[in-house]
This record gives C-alpha cells, sequence and structure tokens, in this order.
C-alpha cells in the first residue's frame, strides 16, 4: 500500500506584484524519495522552497507538507523539516560546536541526546578538530559542512537541500551523497534536492522536477523523459583505426543517421539514429562494407541533455 505523499501541491501560486515567481505548481512527492528541483537562476526554485515551509503564503492555490498547511501549521511544520540555504546561515561569532548545540537546543533536541548528536555530526562532517573555533575562521566548506550539519542536528524527516555539495571537496562530497541516499532508502526521510548540478541530480534523485519561470515544464525519472524526449537513439561503437574512413563513408550513405563524430585519437564513432529499429539494418552495413565492430555502445541521454533539451527547444525534443 502506497504511503500518503509527503508532499503535495495544487495549483501552488505566488506573486509579487507583476511577477509569477511560482505559477500553479502541481506536485507530489513520497516519503523517501529523492526529487530533484532544478531550474535556471529566478526559476522559482527558492520561493517553492518557502512556500513548502509556510515561510512565505501563497497568493492561490494550496499545499499540504507532512500532513500540514504550512500557511497556518508553519511553525510545527519546521520543527519537522530541515533547510539548507544555498548561502550556509551559521553565526559565525559562535563556535561550530556552539552553533549546532544552540540550534539543537531551540528545535527540542533532548538533551541527553544533544551532546551525542553534536558530536557524531562534527565527526560526520570532519568538523571535531575544530569544533571550538569561531565559524569566522572556517574556510567557505566547512561553513558549508556546518550548515549541513545544522540542519540535521533534529533528525527532520524532510530535508530541503539548496546547492548541499557547493565548496565540498571531492571526499566530502561523496560523503554527502552517500548521506543522501542512505537517508532516503528506509523511507522514513524525505529529500527535496534544489541543484545546478545536473550529473548530481541524475546520480541522486528517483525524479526530477524542471522549472522554468516559476512553471513546471518537465517531471519524471530521467530515464523516463528521456524515453519521453528522444525517439531514436544515440550509439557509440569501437571499431578498427584502419577501418574508420570505410566506416565514415558507409555512415554517409545512410538515411537517418545524424551527429555522426569521430572520437579524438581513438577509432571511436558516435552517432544519432532517428529511431532504434534502425539499428540492425546499419550493423549490417557496416559489416557488409567489412568493417570490424568491436563494441556497439547505446548512449542514453543524460540530464544535462534533457534540461536543455527543454530549455532551448532542440528539434530532437517532440514539443
Amino acid at each position: 500500500m502506497q504511503k500518503q505523499p509527503a508532499i503535495i501541491t495544487q495549483g501552488l501560486t505566488r506573486c509579487f506584484d507583476e511577477i509569477t515567481a511560482v505559477d500553479h505548481l502541481d506536485l507530489e512527492i513520497y516519503p523517501g524519495e529523492v526529487l530533484g528541483f532544478i531550474g535556471h537562476n529566478g526559476a522559482g526554485k527558492t520561493t517553492t522552497v518557502r512556500l513548502l515551509n509556510g515561510v512565505l503564503t501563497p497568493t492561490s492555490g494550496k499545499a499540504q507538507v507532512l500532513g500540514l498547511d504550512p500557511s497556518v501549521d508553519g511553525a510545527l511544520l519546521r520543527q519537522r523539516t530541515g533547510v539548507l540555504t544555498e548561502t550556509p546561515s551559521v553565526d559565525e561569532r559562535l563556535t561550530g560546536y556552539e552553533n549546532l548545540s544552540i540550534f539543537g537546543a531551540l528545535y527540542n533536541v533532548p538533551a541527553a541526546d544533544l551532546d551525542r548528536r553534536v558530536a557524531d555530526l562534527l565527526e560526520l562532517f570532519q568538523l571535531s578538530e575544530r569544533a571550538g573555533d569561531r565559524v569566522s575562521e572556517y574556510s567557505k566548506g566547512m561553513k558549508q559542512k556546518l550548515a549541513l550539519a545544522r540542519a540535521m542536528i533534529h533528525q527532520p524527516e524532510l530535508l530541503f537541500l539548496d546547492e548541499p555539495t557547493s565548496g565540498l571537496d571531492p571526499v566530502i562530497t561523496r560523503q554527502v551523497h552517500t548521506l543522501i541516499q542512505d537517508l532516503s532508502k528506509n523511507g522514513d526521510h524525505t529529500v527535496f534536492l534544489c541543484t545546478h548540478n545536473l550529473a548530481e541530480a541524475q546520480r541522486l534523485c528517483d525524479r526530477v522536477a524542471v522549472l522554468e519561470n516559476g512553471k513546471m515544464v518537465a517531471l519524471g525519472s530521467p530515464a523516463a523523459l528521456a524515453q519521453e524526449l528522444w525517439k531514436g537513439v544515440h550509439l557509440e561503437f569501437e571499431t578498427a583505426y584502419d577501418a574508420l574512413p570505410g566506416a565514415l563513408r558507409t555512415l554517409e550513405t545512410l538515411p537517418d543517421v545524424y551527429d555522426v563524430i569521430q572520437g579524438e585519437g581513438q577509432p571511436v564513432i558516435s552517432l544519432s539514429l532517428t529511431y532504434r529499429e534502425q539499428v540492425p539494418g546499419m550493423v549490417a552495413r557496416l559489416v557488409e562494407a567489412g568493417v570490424p565492430l568491436y563494441r556497439l555502445t547505446p548512449k542514453d541521454p543524460t540530464l544535462e541533455d534533457i534540461y536543455f533539451a527543454l530549455h532551448e527547444n532542440k528539434p530532437e525534443v517532440n514539443r
């Protein structure tokens, strides 16, 4: 039996004077899901997060988050959510330990558990040795790690993360990715991930929502969106160096083959076909021409391909 959605929005809209920042957003997110919320600067991502946490009230439409109405029960809701903003919000006059301890107390973390949680998070983000230093002495990456730890101190059911790995080194970035995946595994934590890092979103997210000027223009898993947008198939094949000229000549004679690119310094050719059903015929023609095929690999569109296809109205996209 499917659980009730962690987030439901119906026609959620927020206007600022004549600007519509969020435009009739309809969205359902389920417990344990990692949803990627992607779009250009000013697309409406931050405004949506504020609406869902009860910091802003909608102009029209409604939302339900963890069974609560954010516009009515915002204070109660924020006890159950954690928010990491794009710009780390930490008190630089205090130490790292003090930041986490004070924030935990404000969120009613039991006194018996608070010291342990603070210590565990400082260790997780490799800040233990600097726990007693003022945050003003921290690097940008250290401040980002502390802000993420602060968002997690009260063990929220729902995490809103805005560029969570910005400024982090590769080791900590991998740890954050693992943490996000672990949080969602058992279905007890839901992650709303706002990011410009499309590779990160593709790796972590069950589904992505693409925003443009306040409107959601696509929603689905990266694989489902790719299938919807691309009728054809992108391929890469490896041959012998001396067979490259013949392979290129043969491909020039085939209809519906386009974007033929020879790899630099490698006997590899990438190409696109209009329809997947044309692959066997293309392979047969290459073999007939004496072109050896050592490897033939389909290349699924990446989330970056999908994003730019949606925003640039490429001809291969079915609008």
